[in-house]
């Protein structure tokens, strides 16, 4: 018996299977690198926690502790954005910021509002988010070093109003963050929180990430938590003292002092 295939035969069998009629596969590329993804989560985190534990006395081991850990992330992302890859670089983010000029100068050419094209919308929004971004990374230095003249009585009693005005000043950035991020999916049509999730974003063209570097993203969150842990030992009741969570929920966000 003759076994062997012919060529037609061959190039039939190698061939990959049509996909079923009225189905769609969407390109994907990989758009963000693991460590800015870790960046991104664990600063959002703990300013979640550092301005939720603000107030009282029983949560200010915590409330430092996630201060300075949003101080730690910044550095880290600065330097990686200076010397880490090209896709993760600061500057690019900066140089954007030199459009903003001509974006309102092409905006002016039209007479009313709704005249401006979508596309242009999602371009200001895109320049907003940039601009909002790096002034919430300013916002951190001032921030975290009054926290730190406040809980080490440096500089007086005015330093808290300083501390507590930068903190809803960045607070005030996040919310516009979210804002513009809802603004530039409703713009573009097009989910742009997924880059921050996955690291995927759809569209065609190459991967703009050639490798995820998912080990540096492990590095920066055993860093993290090592961080946590070492607070969490040096502390004398902990950074969660007993009864500490039930409390903060009972206040519901009151500003007074715990005794």
């Amino acid at each position: 018996m003759n076994t062997t295939a012919h060529p037609a035969d061959l190039g039939r069998a190698a061939a990959p299977a049509a996909a079923p009629a009225g189905t769609r596969t969407l390109r994907q590329r990989l758009v963000t690198d693991a460590p800015t993804r870790m960046f991104h989560a664990l600063f959002a985190l703990s300013f979640l926690g550092a301005y939720l534990t603000s107030e009282g006395e029983k949560l200010r081991a915590l409330h430092v502790t996630l201060g300075y850990t949003m101080a730690g992330l910044l550095v880290a992302r600065v330097l990686w954005g200076l010397f880490g890859p090209r896709h993760a670089r600061l500057a690019p983010m900066v140089r954007k910021l030199a459009g903003v000029r001509g974006w309102f100068d092409q905006a002016r050419r039209h007479a009313r509002p709704d005249q401006v094209p979508r596309s242009h919308w999602a371009l200001g929004a895109s320049l907003a988010m940039s601009a909002a971004l790096l002034a919430l990374m300013a916002f951190v230095v001032p921030l975290t070093a009054s926290g730190w003249s406040v809980y080490n009585d440096v500089g007086g009693e005015w330093l808290e109003g300083v501390h507590e005005f930068f903190g809803n000043g960045l607070l005030l950035l996040v919310l516009a963050h979210l804002g513009l991020l809802a603004l530039g999916i409703w713009l573009r049509r097009r989910n742009l929180a997924m880059p921050m999730l996955s690291g995927r974003q759809e569209g065609a063209g190459p991967d703009l990430v050639k490798r995820p570097l998912r080990g540096v993203a492990a590095l920066v969150l055993v860093a993290v938590l090592a961080w946590w842990t070492w607070a969490w030992l040096d502390s004398p009741k902990g950074l969660i003292p007993p009864g500490a969570i039930t409390q903060l929920l009972q206040d519901g966000g009151s500003h007074d002092e715990d005794d």
